[in-house]
């Protein structure tokens, strides 16, 4: 995987602006924060891998946009199916790869010559080193999230990152699965919501706390962090959905089978990374295209399956 920054890409999905040649960023990233300063919230072992199913029904696509690319507004129906209540995490990853010796395309990337090699990877700005925090590191891999000398021994609970839509699409056809359609996607995100009729709903609770873990404060370089995360939060941290899904909105950008462009398909949902002074997208109208050989520090999946015909 050959990963050219500054992208587009980087400034649609990560919701960031492109780094200046002079900017400094710290060394630490924001994914790697200490694990004592984060809250001990994730699902129990025994509803790791559970499947919600999803009924039959219609979602108006786009409904309530604010921006271009979510328009236009339109009915769409979708049959019944099976969807994991939560991203796949470190853990259902790591004994994927542990199964079928499976190598990802950023560990390819990232052995390879190219100068070019590595995964995006978000890392907090100094106070005067510009407004962006991206950065390609060479060594970030889903088992490194942080890069070289990072682990995910105390987050296995977390949802994996730095997976491309291919590396994703190996482990649901493992599993037994597929990824979510957008359509299906939406579907689920949007029938789970308090109020269908407030498109902030799955972000925000009656009081305006939030109840998904996005960015609260100035992008990037304010993290307020009332939502109790700096980064990415093991699954279960939030409070699940009317269907019983969680972290459908925020967390982790999630991929679809969806194309969105030539070489790019439809990722949804925003992430840690979304703040309302740059990109308004935890919400479940929202997407976003991205190359399909990408990846980064902030973009997962969950998957699918079909329920047995009638």
């Amino acid at each position: 995987m050959r990963i050219l920054l500054p992208v587009a890409t980087l400034l649609a999905a990560a919701c960031s602006g492109p780094q200046p040649e002079n900017a400094k960023t710290s060394e630490v990233a924001t994914i790697s924060a200490r694990d004592g300063e984060r809250p001990n919230c994730s699902l129990p072992e025994d509803q790791i891998g559970a499947l919600v199913t999803v009924p039959e029904g219609s979602v108006e696509m786009g409904a309530n946009a604010m921006y271009p690319e979510e328009e236009p507004a339109r009915l769409v129906h979708v049959a019944a199916f099976r969807m994991q209540a939560h991203e796949v995490t470190n853990a259902q990853f790591e004994r994927f790869v542990a199964a079928t010796s499976y190598v990802t395309d950023a560990e390819r990337s990232s052995a390879s010559g190219d100068p070019a090699g590595g995964s995006a990877l978000f890392v907090t700005p100094e106070p005067d080193g510009g407004m962006s925090g991206w950065t390609l590191k060479r060594g970030a891999t889903w088992k490194t999230p942080g890069g070289p000398g990072t682990g995910i021994a105390r987050r296995m609970n977390d949802p994996v990152v730095h997976v491309s839509l291919a590396d994703a699409q190996a482990y649901a056809a493992w599993a037994g699965g597929r990824l979510p359609s957008e359509e299906e996607w939406e579907y689920a995100a949007a029938s789970g919501l308090a109020d269908p009729a407030n498109r902030l709903s799955g972000a925000l609770d009656k009081d305006g706390k939030p109840i998904a873990n996005f960015w609260q404060g100035v992008f990037p370089v304010k993290n307020e962090g009332t939502d109790g995360f700096a980064g990415a939060a093991p699954v279960g941290c939030f409070p699940a959905s009317k269907l019983g899904l969680y972290d459908m909105i925020g967390n982790v950008w999630e991929w679809t089978s969806t194309p969105y462009a030539p070489g790019r398909n439809t990722i949804k949902g925003g992430s840690y990374l979304c703040a309302e002074n740059f990109c308004a997208r935890y919400r479940s109208a929202a997407r976003q295209g991205q190359e399909v050989d990408f990846s980064s520090s902030h973009i997962g999946f969950r998957i699918v399956k079909d329920l047995p015909p009638n």
